[in-house]
């Protein structure tokens, strides 16, 4: 059995038949991300979100996710990791290095803004351009429309998981040449874009300014601003991107295309990186 399915048993209407049969189901449990750091005068722990992810990868996410919500800067800032298990679910805690304090009230007051995020398009942005701080190279590259229409066939050979459940999401980063990085599978879209960001910030490769980042879903608001912060330049998505993504893709200059197939797509900011 593959790693992180699990068997269920079913009935199956087929052909007008009922049939019980045995299934695989994606795996879904609760992570909880604690973070320790100092506020000047002590040291606070505290529990900052809990999120239903695969499991897998979970110190990766927890990296990823802090990073793309603008908490810490560089894989530096963290001073200790560490995987707990309890009989409720899994933590992750992180704790910071001493010189980095942080304002639990304002800790608290992001989290509150990110979560009804999409509320006003035109703040949700500026929030993005204030935590966003990467320095984009002014030099542009592109890449042959070719190369963009095989990746999802390389995607696809490569979910697991999603061969044998069909519940899981799948980030793929891919070179200038369309090779394969590094990919991340997960029951949420974000959770998998946040354990690739993890993985390349552990590894020491942000930003990630000469990458192709494909989504196996819809391209959201929230994944372009992770793209964005970890200085991605081209994001293909198999499915549709929303009004907003495409907002924050031409305010950071980031190349977004949707609906990607072998023989199509369409190409919604930054065409000048592609060549036909």
């Amino acid at each position: 059995m593959k790693q992180h399915l699990e068997p269920v048993e079913i009935i199956r209407f087929d052909n007008g038949k009922l049939i019980s049969v045995s299934d695989l189901v994606s795996v879904e449990e609760p992570l909880g991300i604690r973070l320790k750091f100092h506020d000047g005068n002590s040291q606070i722990s505290k529990d900052i979100s809990i999120t239903m992810r695969t499991p897998g990868n979970d110190i990766e996410l927890a990296i990823g996710f802090l990073f793309t919500e603008g908490i810490i800067r560089d894989y530096k800032d963290v001073s200790n990791i560490s995987q707990i298990e309890s009989s409720e679910n899994t933590w992750v805690e992180i704790v910071l290095g001493q010189g980095l304090t942080l304002n639990i009230d304002k800790l608290e007051r992001h989290f509150y803004t990110t979560s009804s995020c999409g509320v006003c398009g035109k703040s949700s942005i500026e929030a993005v351009n204030q935590a966003c701080t990467v320095i984009v190279p002014q030099k542009k590259w592109s890449v042959s429309h070719q190369i963009l229409q095989h990746l999802p066939e390389k995607l696809r050979k490569l979910q697991s998981n999603f061969e044998f459940s069909g519940g899981n999401h799948a980030c793929g980063l891919f070179n200038l040449n369309g090779e394969l990085v590094t990919l991340r599978e997960d029951v949420g879209r974000h959770n998998a874009l946040d354990k690739l960001i993890g993985w390349a910030m552990k590894n020491d490769e942000l930003p990630l300014f000469k990458s192709i980042l494909l989504l196996s879903g819809r391209a959201s608001f929230e994944l372009i601003q992770k793209a964005a912060m970890a200085g991605i330049r081209l994001v293909c998505a198999i499915g549709a991107p929303s009004s907003l993504a495409v907002e924050l893709a031409e305010e950071f200059d980031i190349t977004l295309v949707g609906f990607l197939k072998e023989n199509r797509f369409n190409v919604y900011t930054g065409a000048d990186r592609i060549s036909f």
